[in-house]
C-alpha cells in the first residue's frame, strides 16, 4: 500500500529521529531499523537510476521510431518520384515503338501503307484466296508525267503532289482496300473481296477523283492526271504474277495517251490481246494542266 506523500515524509522524519536518538544506542531493533533503512535507500537509488535508464532509453526509442519514420516518408517519396518517372518512360516507349512500327509500315511523306506492309497484306491475301477463294483484284497507278512536273514546279509541288493523290485514294478506295506508295511516283491498290468488275468500279472512281483535283501553284491550279493498270487475281497465280500482269496493263494505258486505266487480260491470253477493256483519257480541263 503506497502512504500519501505527507505521510511518507513524517515517517522518514520519524525514523531518523530514532536512529539519531542516543538513548536507542545499541538496542537491537535501532540497528535492525537501520540496516532496513539503508537497504531501503540503496533500493530507492537503484530504483531511480532503472527509471533514469527506461527513460533515457524510452526518448531514444521515440527519436529513433520519429528517425524512422522520417526515412519511410523520405523512401516513399522517392518511390513515388521513380514511379512516376518510370510511367512517363513506359509512354514515351510505347510512342516511340508505335512510331517506330509506323515508321517501318508507312510512307513517311505520304502516310499510307509502304513496300513491305503492301507485300504483307499482298500475302495475306494470297493465302484467303487459297485457303477461302476470297477474290482479290490489283490496280497499279503511275502519275503522269512526274518528272515534268517535278521540272516544272519543283520538288516541294512534287511532294504535295504525291500527298494529294495519296489523299484521293484514301477517300475512295473502300475500308477492307489497302494502298501503298509502291516506289517514287508509283502507288499500288490492293481491292480485297473485289472481283474485276467490282474492281473497274472503283478504279472508275479513282481516275474521275483525281481528275477533279487541283493543286494551287503561285496564280494557277494544276489538274493531276494517273495512268492504271487493273489485274484480278488467277488460281495458280502468287501476287507477284498479278501485279505483273497489272503492270504490264499500266505501260499500255501509258504507252496509250496516260490519263486512262487498262484491264490486264486473263494470264493464260495471246500476248497480242493484251487489253481487254481500258477508260478513255479525259478532254482537256479548265485549269492549267503540267506540260506535256
Amino acid at each position: 500500500m503506497t502512504l500519501p506523500r505527507n505521510l511518507d515524509d513524517a515517517l522518514e522524519a520519524q525514523i531518523l529521529e530514532l536512529l539519531a536518538d542516543e538513548k536507542y544506542q545499541g538496542h537491537p531493533c535501532r540497528l535492525a531499523l537501520q540496516d532496513l533503512w539503508e537497504a531501503m535507500n540503496s533500493q530507492l537509488d537503484r530504483l531511480e537510476r532503472i527509471t533514469e535508464l527506461s527513460d533515457r532509453y524510452q526518448k531514444a526509442a521515440r527519436e529513433n521510431t520519429l528517425h524512422l519514420a522520417k526515412r519511410y516518408d523520405r523512401q516513399i517519396r522517392l518511390l513515388e518520384r521513380v514511379l512516376r518517372i518510370s510511367d512517363r518512360y513506359q509512354s514515351m516507349l510505347k510512342d516511340l515503338n508505335v512510331a517506330l512500327r509506323e515508321a517501318s509500315t508507312h510512307d513517311l511523306l505520304t502516310g499510307i501503307a509502304n513496300r513491305r506492309l503492301m507485300m504483307d497484306c499482298c500475302r495475306q491475301a494470297d493465302l484467303q484466296f487459297a485457303k477461302q477463294g476470297i477474290p482479290y483484284s490489283m490496280v497499279v497507278i503511275d502519275a503522269d508525267h512526274f518528272k515534268l512536273i517535278n521540272d516544272t514546279y519543283g520538288h516541294d509541288f512534287g511532294d504535295r503532289m504525291l500527298v494529294e493523290l495519296a489523299r484521293v485514294f484514301r477517300e475512295n478506295l473502300r475500308s477492307a482496300d489497302v494502298c501503298s506508295r509502291w516506289g517514287g511516283e508509283e502507288f499500288l491498290g490492293l481491292m480485297n473481296q473485289a472481283s474485276l468488275t467490282e474492281a473497274e468500279r472503283i478504279v472508275e472512281r479513282l481516275l474521275e477523283s483525281v481528275r477533279s483535283s487541283r493543286i494551287p501553284y503561285e496564280q494557277e491550279m494544276v489538274t493531276l492526271t494517273v495512268s492504271m493498270g487493273v489485274a484480278e487475281h488467277e488460281e495458280g497465280e502468287t501476287y507477284a504474277d498479278t501485279f505483273r500482269r497489272a503492270d504490264e496493263a499500266l505501260f499500255v494505258a501509258k504507252r496509250r495517251g496516260r490519263n486512262c486505266y487498262v484491264v490486264a487480260p486473263p494470264s493464260g491470253a495471246a500476248s497480242g490481246s493484251r487489253h481487254l477493256s481500258e477508260s478513255q483519257p479525259a478532254g482537256p480541263a479548265s485549269s492549267s494542266s503540267p506540260p506535256s
